[in-house]
């Protein structure tokens, strides 16, 4: 069986996405066809291109609306017909029309334990309230910003000296473990979305795996 063909998403440093191509390099069961940036400058395209992976830009200023962007971002997804698409540090809230176009083959990760500290800052947000748990969770994309069902999470204790940058690079570790795993359960065919649930080895899924925190 060829392995999983999969587009990735990105806008930044693209860690998550080395995490994902290593896992192809130590074998796992998907290939990652094409990674599309919406900055010329995200350093996750020089991971891709040192990796041998096609790039594009498509900078969303270049776009009148949201909608026109989406479009173009579709077409350019779907000349590599891939099986997923993740989002990796993509920083664009995507509309409705294009999350319905790949409705339960679009992933994201991202860095708090849902459905708390959805959007944004979250480290510093985790902080403010005080919380004893931070972490990270891989969810399936829905029209709700953060909102779709939640497959994993890795967890981390909240030190007492803790910083929003020492949690979120205590996190990001989380998150390279995460977001490889996920993908390969996907392209085992061992996860999927059914009418808005989450189905692993053919049984739903009642809460999301959570990975002890350290």
């Amino acid at each position: 069986m060829p392995p999983l063909a999969l587009v990735a998403l990105i806008s930044g440093s693209g860690s998550n996405l080395q995490a994902l191509i290593d896992a192809t390099i130590a074998g796992a069961p998907f290939r990652i066809a094409a990674v599309i940036s919406n900055r010329a400058d995200a350093f996750g395209l020089e991971r891709a291109q040192q990796a041998g992976i096609a790039t594009e830009i498509l900078d969303h200023r270049a776009f009148a609306d949201r909608e026109s962007y989406d479009r173009a971002l579709m077409t350019a997804i779907d000349t590599h017909a891939p099986g997923l698409v993740v989002l990796a540090g993509f920083m664009r809230i995507l509309g409705e029309a294009f999350v319905h176009h790949y409705q339960g083959r679009l992933l994201n990760i991202h860095p708090s334990l849902l459905p708390r500290f959805k959007g944004l800052d979250t480290h510093r947000h985790a902080l403010e309230a005080g919380v004893r748990v931070h972490g990270a969770s891989v969810h399936f994309v829905t029209s709700e910003l953060d909102g779709g069902p939640v497959i994993m999470q890795g967890e981390v204790a909240v030190r007492e000296e803790e910083t929003p940058e020492t949690l979120a690079a205590r996190v990001l570790q989380r998150e390279h473990i995460l977001y490889p795993l996920s993908v390969q359960w996907f392209a085992e065919g061992r996860l999927k979305l059914d009418e808005g649930k989450i189905l692993l080895d053919g049984q739903p899924l009642a809460r999301p795996v959570v990975f002890d925190y350290g």
